[in-house]
């Protein structure tokens, strides 16, 4: 399998100190390894973005490899009321599954298109200015013997987390990609089994969510073991 390059010692000690954030998280997922382990949800989906990041972007920069571990930080997951409505609110199914987001509810903005955008928008801010103080916290809340990161490296990342000029930064595209690419591997089968999510939302929200990929992005997805379900919706996606 195609492995990420090894991380700077600083870098490595920004890493850790992410995962210890994310083992927080109360909320479980299988581990990956196929053992009967279970493991802290946003650290299970944040090796999953390192592992899609590796297919996508095998030399990606430390800077980049650190915004995807941390890419949703601590944020807060909708309840399942919540859920319903962004269903009909979202152009991406990608904003409607990542992970336990811990610190803004959702029904704390209007429970309209623009109380959703600004939201999300409010998730991103928090979310890098969280990063942030921590990387700016480190060595001096860690072990490991590591300079800090210097404040360019840290700003980048922030940046890389709000996910600012989608359209024109390379390292923002493979973000976006990644993110699209653990949610076809890891999230689409049980999300279409919910009962508030019919067949044409799935269908049209897939479809959306495929015009936010790069080329490269789709030549993977359309590589990845999907089951017969999941083919079957992404056929039609892409049909229409």
């Amino acid at each position: 399998m195609t492995a990420l390059s090894d991380l700077p010692v600083s870098f490595a000690a920004a890493r850790k100190a992410i995962d210890d954030s994310h083992a927080e998280d109360p909320k479980t997922a299988p581990s990956a390894d196929g053992s009967d382990k279970k493991v802290p949800n946003e650290l299970h989906y944040a090796r999953k973005m390192s592992r899609w990041l590796a297919v996508r972007s095998p030399d990606a920069s430390p800077t980049l490899q650190l915004a995807c571990r941390a890419q949703h930080f601590r944020r807060l997951f909708p309840s399942k009321k919540v859920h319903v409505q962004l269903v009909y609110e979202s152009s991406s199914l990608i904003n409607l599954t990542r992970g336990k987001r811990w610190e803004i509810p959702r029904d704390s903005f209007p429970m309209t298109r623009t109380g959703y955008l600004t939201w999300r928008a409010k998730q991103k801010t928090q979310a890098a200015e969280k990063i942030t103080t921590l990387l700016s916290s480190i060595p001096s809340s860690s072990s490991a013997a590591a300079a800090a990161l210097s404040a360019e490296d840290i700003d980048r990342v922030a940046a890389l987390v709000r996910k600012e000029n989608l359209s024109a930064d390379t390292e923002t595209q493979v973000l976006e990609d990644v993110a699209c690419l653990v949610f076809l591997d890891d999230q689409l089968d049980d999300f279409g089994k919910r009962d508030d999510v019919d067949e044409d939302k799935m269908v049209n929200i897939l479809r959306k969510t495929w015009a936010k990929m790069s080329p490269r992005g789709r030549e993977i997805a359309l590589d990845m073991r999907l089951s017969e379900r999941a083919k079957t919706l992404v056929g039609k996606a892409l049909a229409g």
